[in-house]
């Protein structure tokens, strides 16, 4: 089964090596509307995929964090960098081109891993990232899927080639987030008292008393 969480966010770019003069050369934004799709082959105690509320935290967090902000391919022009780290207070360095491809791909990159270091406690199996699509504009989006994040040929991702501003660590709930992605310390999702006892439940509790 598969869920869809929707998130909105402004970000100004330029597309190095593109094809549009106006898009390679001049500074520019978009209105952004990311679909995260989740998956899961089960569901959690509360039969949901996964708790819409838990996406309102760190991943929201790390989303959110291209909003009102300029993003840069780490390898342009090095005054181009500098002036983007100098004039804006909000700016993510990413190791890919800023584009809406790779958008999608860094997003569910960053959520994956997210997921990948929680801590379940609510009965959660394998839920999973499936998908993400980047709508740049009204009229045109990129789709992404586990292949993609993993072709090289796109762009290799390593989570410590990327760099947030201050600014945009200091808004996150938990300043140290993405530090302690890297780290690969675990997040914990609350915990939660069971109101009914369904058959799922009293089989794990079971389990858990005999280890």
């Amino acid at each position: 089964m598969r869920i869809r969480k929707l998130f909105k966010f402004e970000n100004a770019h330029i597309v190095r090596n593109c094809s549009s003069e106006r898009c390679k050369h001049s500074i520019h934004g978009h209105s952004y509307q990311i679909e995260l799709i989740l998956e899961a082959t089960r569901l959690d105690h509360g039969q949901m995929v996964y708790d819409f509320g838990l996406l309102k935290s760190s991943i929201k967090d790390i989303i959110d964090s291209f909003d009102h902000a300029i993003c840069f391919w780490n390898k342009d022009d090095p005054e181009y960098v500098a002036a983007c780290k100098k004039f804006s207070a909000r700016w993510i360095s990413l190791p890919v081109s800023p584009s809406a491809e790779q958008f999608s791909r860094v997003i569910f990159f960053w959520a994956q891993e997210i997921l990948r270091q929680t801590q379940m406690q609510n009965g959660e199996a394998d839920v999973s990232v499936y998908s993400v699509i980047a709508h740049e504009t009204a009229t045109g989006y990129a789709q992404c899927f586990a292949d993609d994040v993993a072709n090289d040929q796109m762009g290799k991702l390593v989570l410590e080639d990327f760099e947030f501003s201050e600014q945009v660590r200091a808004e996150w709930t938990d300043s140290e987030l993405y530090a302690k992605l890297i780290r690969g310390e675990s997040f914990t999702n609350p915990t939660v008292t069971m109101q009914v006892q369904t058959e799922q439940v009293q089989t794990e509790q079971a389990q858990a008393g005999s280890d």
